[in-house]
């Protein structure tokens, strides 16, 4: 008998949450041998979400839910739903079933044939903006070449094997990339495409800020290689005002020297601007180590239903 946590981040999701975990129990209920459980995290709602959660948990005994005391991120809920699972393999899925149950039989098949982690792979994007592909399709392009793992058309839907789960455990960051963090861990893999459904209610909370500073955090938590472009810029610059410089000492010994004040603004404007992007860069990787040198929690969870968060569900 397999036992699987389905983890589940909550956000904003009263309206659907219901039909979310019925659609969930009825793709589950035709895997045989199963038994699994829901882990439902409240990220700091500000609707109805907690009481959904509340009350559904009073009906099903193998429902948990808990809420963080705040909105912590995405990327925290997962954490606590993880760290909650207590030694059982998991299945991460978002709420609003644009993550669609009915590929789930294959994810626990391909599971059971000894892959460790189960990847849902994206084969269309769902009613996405144009902006929204742009900025995801920038931060996928950047993201690879400078970290060497490809994540076009990933996900957060995953199935991971206990053994996974315990060996990301292991990791200590505070601030977190799920998607990186997975794949840096390797394990053998197996990939399940899916078309991205429509949401069942509510609307998304990405904005294009919330997209860009998650891009931000998720290449400095992953890789240190912008450190290193900026290492060679300097040197690249080094070599450039070797070269200026052999220039202007040669047009002066030969009297050709020409005021050039143009060209000297010019440089120094780009040089100046340079220095201030590596700056920020320096300074964003900074934060990074700031952040984690205090090691805060990544969550602080408020409260959680009355279910111990024990009990599994088994398929009619």
């Amino acid at each position: 008998m397999r036992e699987l946590a389905v983890v589940i981040p909550v956000y904003n999701e009263a309206e659907q949450i219901a039909r979310t975990v019925a659609a969930v129990e009825a793709a589950l209920g035709g895997c045989a041998d199963l038994r699994y459980r829901f882990l439902l995290v409240d990220d700091g709602s500000e609707d109805g979400s907690w009481r959904a959660i509340s009350e559904l948990a009073d009906g099903k005994p193998h429902l948990r839910g808990v809420r963080l005391s705040r909105n912590f991120g995405k990327e925290a809920a997962l954490c606590a739903g993880l760290d909650l699972a207590e030694g059982v393999s998991c299945l991460i899925m978002d709420a609003d079933l644009q993550h669609p149950p009915d590929v789930l039989p294959r994810m626990v098949a391909l599971w059971r044939e000894g892959y460790d982690v189960v990847e849902g792979v994206k084969i269309s994007r769902g009613k996405e903006s144009l902006s929204y592909r742009l900025l995801a399709g920038s931060f996928y392009w950047i993201l690879e070449r400078l970290s060497g793992f490809s994540f076009e058309n990933g996900s957060d839907f995953k199935l991971l094997d206990a053994k996974v789960v315990a060996a990301w455990k292991r990791m200590g960051e505070s601030r977190t990339f799920f998607r990186g963090m997975s794949a840096w861990l390797g394990f053998r893999r197996a990939t399940v495409p899916f078309a991205v459904g429509e949401r069942g209610a509510g609307r998304s909370g990405w904005s294009a800020f919330k997209l860009i500073r998650l891009a931000v955090d998720a290449i400095a938590s992953f890789t240190s290689a912008p450190l290193h472009v900026v290492t060679i810029l300097g040197f690249f610059f080094f070599l450039f005002a070797g070269v200026l410089g052999a220039q202007t000492l040669a047009n002066k010994v030969r009297g050709l020297a020409v005021d050039g004040f143009t060209t000297v603004i010019l440089l120094q404007l780009l040089i100046g601007s340079i220095l201030m992007m590596s700056l920020g860069i320096i300074g964003i990787y900074i934060a990074r180590i700031f952040d984690e040198v205090k090691h805060r929690p990544r969550y602080v969870i408020a409260e959680a239903t009355a279910s111990t968060g024990k009990d599994f569900g088994e398929p009619d």
